[in-house]
């Protein structure tokens, strides 16, 4: 056995840093003390007589050498997993982890989440609902159903991405609300309380108003930030303001008569969904018999 193999021990803590940019974070993801990794980080650099990290403000960034050994390293523990879970392939039964963004969880998962399990009774999901993107790869997340853009890191090694849907986003009130101040205009809107999510970049409101052709000054508007669409549809049923929304995630609402559209003026490419999940994961029948019911749910639901 090459003597080089004597550092694979050590190279699991580089991975893990390099790719987290923080020791504490690789600490979290290792299961071990911050100092742990430091330690096996220094025999590492020691060992290879070469400097692998330098700090640079609160992270941990490579250095050249570092880059040169990353990404052999990281193909080769990804061709490890690959072969490891191909002869420990699970069968149907089990636990499936999937995460979920909080709206999409509560607002479309959750109320027809019933008839997977109607079809699935030996697969227990665990559902993690959180905005922070985590990569499958190395967590015990099976399948994530993610919100807005996908990187290049969110596709690495043998991740597997597939489009869900796409659709238009609109101005989104109360009923009372569109009542009282009788929506006949976009200018309207300018009178209102606007609300529209901290970690949106994308579907914002300046953008609607450029769209629906309406001249505005931010600093005349009166705004509330949410980290949730399902945080801002709760205020706006309360009263407090407008949104911006897609029909997918609040038509039960609308349908309710609790929320109503006050313009027919959508916002593109507004919002979209992706499926991302491990191709060579050891739990793939399950993860297909998931995939394959999401996706009978959106053609039903035509939003495909």
């Amino acid at each position: 056995m090459d003597k080089q193999l004597r550092y694979l021990s050590a190279l699991r803590y580089f991975e893990a840093a390099a790719r987290l940019k923080s020791y504490s974070a690789a600490a979290k993801e290792l299961n071990v003390t911050q100092a742990a990794v430091s330690q096996q980080l220094r025999g590492l650099e020691d060992n290879l007589g070469c400097k692998l990290f330098f700090r640079n403000g609160r992270e941990m960034q490579l250095t050249d050498k570092g880059h040169q050994l990353l990404a052999p390293i990281t193909e080769g523990f990804e061709k490890i997993i690959v072969g490891l879970n191909r002869i420990q392939t699970e069968p149907l039964e089990g636990v499936l982890t999937v995460t979920v963004p909080p709206s999409f969880a509560s607002l479309w998962l959750m109320p027809r989440l019933w008839r997977f399990t109607l079809e699935n009774p030996t697969i227990t999901i665990r559902i993690h609902s959180d905005i922070k993107r985590v990569a499958i790869l190395h967590s015990d997340i099976d399948l994530a159903i993610r919100q807005g853009k996908i990187t290049e890191s969110d596709i690495a090694g043998s991740i597997r991405c597939e489009h869900l849907y796409q659709e238009e986003v609109y101005p989104l009130c109360s009923a009372e609300l569109a009542r009282s101040i009788q929506f006949d205009s976009p200018e309207k809107l300018k009178r209102c309380w606007l609300i529209h999510g901290v970690n949106s970049k994308e579907i914002v409101w300046s953008k609607w108003f450029e769209k629906a052709g309406v001249k505005f000054d931010n600093g005349a508007l009166r705004w509330m930030e949410v980290p949730t669409f399902d945080m801002a549809l709760n205020a706006v049923i309360a009263g407090h303001g407008v949104c911006l929304g897609t029909e997918s995630l609040s038509k039960a609402l609308i349908d309710q008569g609790l929320l109503v559209k006050p313009f027919d003026i959508g916002l593109t490419p507004g919002m979209q969904f992706s499926l991302l999940y491990d191709g060579a994961s050891s739990r793939l029948p399950r993860i297909e018999a998931f995939r394959n019911w999401l996706f009978r749910e959106l053609e039903q639901s035509q939003y495909r």
